[in-house]
C-alpha cells in the first residue's frame, strides 16, 4: 500500500507550481532564478518544470512565517503571551503579585512591603521603613520648569529625569544599589507629585513615615491613619498589572540598558495617554455631568442613545467585573460614605448594571477613591503614577536579568 504522496507526480507544470504557491508565475519565475526551486526542461513546445519536493518545502516554510507573522501581530493587541514574567499573573479574582492574590496583600500590607516582595520575590515580614536623604533635586530649578498648577503626571514626567540628572551613579546597576535607588525614587516621587501646586508641601511630605503619607501631604491632603490605610490600599492595586502598555515601554527601555530614570520615564510617558493613565480625567468630567446621583440613569441613557462610550467601563480581562475596582469602590465608600462624588461614582456604577453595561474597572475605582480622599482633580492619577512605579521597576529588574534587547520585526505591507 503507497502513500498518495509517492504516487503524486515529482515535477510540476508551471501553472500548477504557482498554484501550489499561491504566487504569479513571474513570483514562481524568481524563486527558481535564486536557486530555491529546482525545475527542468518539460519538453518540446511545453514551458519548465518545477520540483514538488522543493515546492512543498518552499509552501510549509512560507506558511509557517506567516503564521508565525499573524500570531505576533495579534498577541501585540489583547492577543497570546509574548514575553515570561514571575511577577503577575491575572485571573478573574484579580493580579496576583508572585502568586499572592493582590486584593488580599492591599488588605494586609504595606505598599512598600508589596514593593519589595515585587522586586525580589520575598515579602517582608514587617512593613519596612525606607529612609531616603533629601529630594535629590534642587527643588526652586524643577519649579522654574512647570507651568502654573501643573498636573502630578506632568510634574513627575519632568522630576523623574531631573532625578536620574542629578545622581552620578545612575548607572551603576548592581543588585544592592539598585534597589536603594528603587526605594528612594519611589520616595520621592510621592513628595513630588504635588510639586506643580506649590513646593510648601513637598519637604513636609518628603518627611512622612511612607509613602502612602508622603503622596497624601503632597497632593493636599490629610494623612490621617484612616486616610494612610486607603492610600496605602490604593497604591498596593496599582503597582503591577502584567504586560501593560507602560510596562511593556519600561521593558524595552530596560533591555537597552537604560538606567532606572529612564525606565520610569518611559512608564509615565506611556501613561500620559488617554488610553492608559489618562482615562481618569475622563471619568472625573463624567462624574461632573453627572453631579447628584440622582441624574446617573439619565447620563448614561443619553449616552447610550447617542452611542457614545462611557469611560471607566469595561476591561478586556475582567468581563465579569475588575476586582481592583470592587475593593477601591468598597474603600471609597468606608472612608467617605457621604461624600457628593463618591455617590455619584456610586449611582452610575449601579446605573450601568442596571441598564445591562459593562462594570466598572479600575479608573473609576481610583476616582472615587480620590474623591474619598478629598484629593484635588486631576490628581487620581499620581496614585496610578506611584503605585505602578513599583511594578515598573519590578519590569526593569526582570527583563535586564533576562539579558536580551527587546527588538521585534515589522511585517512590511508598503509598496
Amino acid at each position: 500500500m503507497t502513500d498518495a504522496h509517492d504516487e503524486a507526480p515529482p515535477f510540476l507544470s508551471g501553472e500548477q507550481a504557482a498554484a501550489l504557491l499561491g504566487v504569479k508565475r513571474a513570483t514562481l519565475y524568481a524563486y527558481a532564478s535564486r536557486g530555491l526551486v529546482r525545475s527542468e526542461p518539460g519538453g518540446p513546445g511545453r514551458g519548465r518544470r518545477y520540483s514538488r519536493d522543493d515546492l512543498e518545502r518552499l509552501k510549509a516554510r512560507s506558511d509557517a512565517r506567516s503564521g508565525h507573522a499573524a500570531v505576533a501581530a495579534g498577541a501585540l493587541r489583547w492577543g497570546e503571551p509574548v514575553l515570561e514574567s514571575a511577577l503577575t499573573a491575572i485571573d478573574p479574582a484579580g493580579p496576583r503579585y508572585r502568586g499572592r492574590p493582590a486584593v488580599d496583600l492591599a488588605a494586609t500590607c504595606s505598599f512598600e512591603a508589596v514593593a519589595e516582595l515585587l522586586w525580589t520575590g520575598g515579602l517582608p515580614e514587617r512593613a519596612p521603613q525606607w529612609s531616603v536623604s533629601g529630594l535629590g533635586l534642587r527643588l526652586a530649578s524643577l519649579g522654574a520648569l512647570l507651568p502654573e498648577a501643573a498636573a502630578p503626571l506632568v510634574t513627575l514626567a519632568l522630576a523623574v529625569p531631573a532625578l536620574g540628572a542629578a545622581d552620578p551613579d545612575r548607572f551603576d546597576a548592581t543588585p544592592g544599589p539598585e534597589l536603594v535607588r528603587a526605594r528612594a525614587l519611589l520616595v520621592r516621587m510621592a513628595a513630588l507629585a504635588g510639586a506643580g501646586q506649590g513646593d510648601a508641601r513637598v519637604r513636609p511630605a518628603l518627611a512622612e513615615r511612607d509613602v502612602a503619607g508622603a503622596l497624601l501631604v503632597s497632593l493636599g491632603a490629610p494623612a490621617t491613619p484612616r486616610a494612610r490605610q486607603a492610600m496605602a490600599r490604593a497604591l498596593v492595586l496599582s503597582a503591577d498589572h502584567e504586560l501593560n502598555a507602560s510596562a511593556f515601554a519600561v521593558r524595552v527601555a530596560a533591555s537597552a540598558g537604560a538606567d532606572l530614570y529612564a525606565c520610569v520615564s518611559a512608564g509615565l510617558a506611556t501613561l500620559s495617554g488617554p488610553r492608559h493613565g489618562g482615562m481618569g480625567e475622563r471619568v472625573e468630567a463624567l462624574v461632573t455631568e453627572v453631579g447628584k446621583p440622582e441624574r446617573a440613569r439619565a447620563v448614561v441613557r443619553e449616552r447610550a442613545r447617542r452611542g457614545e462610550e462611557v469611560p471607566g467601563f469595561g476591561h478586556p480581562l475582567y468581563p465579569d467585573g475588575d476586582p481592583r475596582a470592587a475593593a477601591l469602590l468598597a474603600a471609597a465608600h468606608e472612608h467617605a460614605p457621604r461624600s457628593p462624588k463618591v455617590r455619584a461614582v456610586q449611582a452610575i456604577v449601579d446605573a450601568m448594571r442596571d441598564a445591562g453595561r459593562e462594570p466598572a474597572n479600575f479608573d473609576v475605582g481610583l476616582v472615587a477613591l480620590g474623591a474619598a480622599l478629598g484629593l484635588p482633580p486631576r490628581t487620581s492619577v499620581a496614585i496610578f503614577a506611584v503605585g505602578r512605579a513599583a511594578g515598573w521597576l519590578a519590569h526593569a529588574f526582570e527583563q535586564r536579568a533576562a539579558g536580551f534587547l527587546l527588538r521585534p520585526r515589522a511585517r512590511y505591507v508598503g509598496p
